[in-house]
């Protein structure tokens, strides 16, 4: 079991978020709960991964972009190492087109940043007990995909991607330029193209332009 070094009723959280100002705050918020605490931070996974060996916290807040790293790849390095300790993703990306894949990741549960402070802290209390939390709609898809399986129902071509398409393909859907994610993502333009290629290969798309309207109109549809 992690660590505790602040008593057997306080848990002690790592948040791993490439914005000072969005630590800042949520170590504010954390630290006012009597049961929680921010023992550090980090902002890319190998500097997490460093702060999870040294500090031993109860849980890792993880933001699905970090810098020069994929938060994905980080829950995947965490559930490697520390199978035990507990990731919850806090994130402004769409929770109906990473809950599943963050899930799958070894993830425990997903909150968007625009969820009132009281849904995190609920959230985050959820996993440090060792259970799951996402949220009321992901749950019902999740559960209707199980009950599913067999069906007839059409495979969304998106699910074939891999998760560093899915990120190309979902910053394409909110008509970011190849130049734009590659500096978002910290990857060469040469790779953004070489992944969009794969893209569109995939779905049976033959221009960039028309997989840009696709990836936004697909977006839109799962946010609506």
């Amino acid at each position: 079991m992690p660590g505790n070094l602040l008593g057997n009723n306080i848990r002690r959280i790592l948040i791993v978020d490439d914005h000072p100002l969005i630590c800042r705050g949520l170590a504010e918020m954390i630290n006012n709960e009597k049961d929680l605490r921010v023992c550090g931070e980090a902002n890319d996974i190998n500097s997490a991964m460093k702060r999870i060996a040294d500090l031993k916290p109860d849980a890792v807040m993880v933001d699905l972009s970090l810098k020069s790293s994929s938060g994905i790849d980080l829950i995947k390095a965490i559930k490697a190492r520390h199978p035990d300790l507990p990731a919850l993703v806090y994130s402004m990306h769409d929770e109906s087109v990473f809950a599943e894949r963050v899930l799958r990741a070894g993830a425990k549960g997903y909150v968007m940043k625009d969820q009132p402070p009281g849904i995190l802290l609920k959230a985050l209390r959820k996993v440090l007990d060792g259970n799951i939390y996402f949220s009321d709609a992901v749950t019902t898809r999740l559960l209707d995909r199980l009950t599913a399986v067999g069906s007839a129902a059409p495979q969304d071509p998106v699910a074939a991607l891999t998760d560093r398409e899915l990120e190309i393909f979902n910053l394409m859907g909110q008509e970011l330029t190849a130049r734009q994610i590659a500096a978002r993502l910290n990857i060469s333009i040469k790779t953004v193209e070489a992944h969009r290629d794969h893209i569109k290969s995939k779905m049976g798309i033959q221009s960039s332009s028309d997989l840009s309207s696709y990836a936004k109109e697909w977006l839109q549809g799962r946010s609506g």
